[in-house]
């Protein structure tokens, strides 16, 4: 028996048409998953769908609020309409927002409560909902496995982004209380685990660690000071955490909130 095996399992991905959800969608897929791409937006979820049927993947994309439980459920009917289960959720939907983050001259005080308000809904409660509904469905199957996104937000405080910080604490500690409630109310086959990223360059976070020449801003000099490794990573690099999670390999793991960091969350910084 292969413990890697994923071949054959459904997994439904949020935030798929991103840059983070559309990196594991795509290896999901190569790897012989069927693969919900959940998106905001109908372009981005066809450019991400069309990636993994390209690639010869099996693959449905799905326009879903992912605050809108309504939205969730019925995204949820049409994946068990094609594909009659629901094996992984992995749930990358979320990341900070412009007005949520204080300039280097501005304190906590200066904050903006209606972005503050957006960041932490987005990325708490668009974890919750879908752990909510898609992961009823594993409950009633007695397996499944949900894997939620954390942050080095958690660890220790990161200047500038409260907001976002509080919300990826909340999804750690509703990570882990989830899977003890899955456990001990359903099956010990649903497992729920987090991965805590360190620090990767992205769509999102681009304006402020690389300067417009390209070159490092200070604040990625200070980020990759504090990483052992030295350097910043590759999205691809959290792809096989996910498909250790994914499998069998882990059927003893849940609960657990593992850093893809370099070293980061390790290191005191002397």
């Amino acid at each position: 028996m292969n413990l890697f095996d994923i071949r054959g399992k459904v997994a439904v991905v949020t935030g798929g048409s991103g840059t983070l959800g559309g990196s594991i969608s795509k290896y999901l897929a190569a790897n012989g998953v069927k693969v919900a791409v959940i998106g905001r937006t109908q372009e981005n979820v066809d450019l991400r769908l069309s990636k993994i049927q390209l690639a010869g993947g099996e693959g449905m994309g799905l326009v879903v609020n992912v605050l809108d439980v309504d939205d969730l459920k019925n995204a949820k009917d049409t994946i068990l309409e094609k594909w009659g289960r629901i094996d992984i959720l992995v749930n990358t939907a979320g990341g900070n927002l412009p007005g949520a983050t204080l300039t280097e001259e501005q304190t906590v005080f200066d904050m903006n409560i209606k972005d503050f308000n957006k960041v932490t809904d987005l990325n708490l409660n668009g974890t919750v909902y879908p752990c909510l509904v898609f992961g009823e469905v594993m409950g009633e199957q007695k397996s499944g496995t949900i894997i939620n996104i954390s942050s080095m937000a958690t660890m220790s405080s990161i200047t500038r982004v409260p907001g976002y910080s509080v919300a990826k604490s909340g999804v750690e500690i509703f990570t882990k209380w989830l899977a003890m409630e899955m456990a001990t109310k359903f099956s010990e086959k649903v497992r729920v685990n987090a991965i805590a990223p360190g620090f990767f360059i992205s769509t999102q976070n681009e304006k402020v660690l690389l300067n417009p020449d390209g070159t490092f801003t200070e604040r990625s000099q200070k980020v990759i000071a504090k990483t052992p490794m030295g350097r910043f990573g590759d999205i691809a690099e959290l792809n096989g955490t996910i498909h250790y999670l994914c499998s069998q390999a882990a059927s003893f793991v849940t609960g657990t909130i593992i850093p893809v960091d370099g070293g980061f969350s390790s290191f005191s910084g002397i």
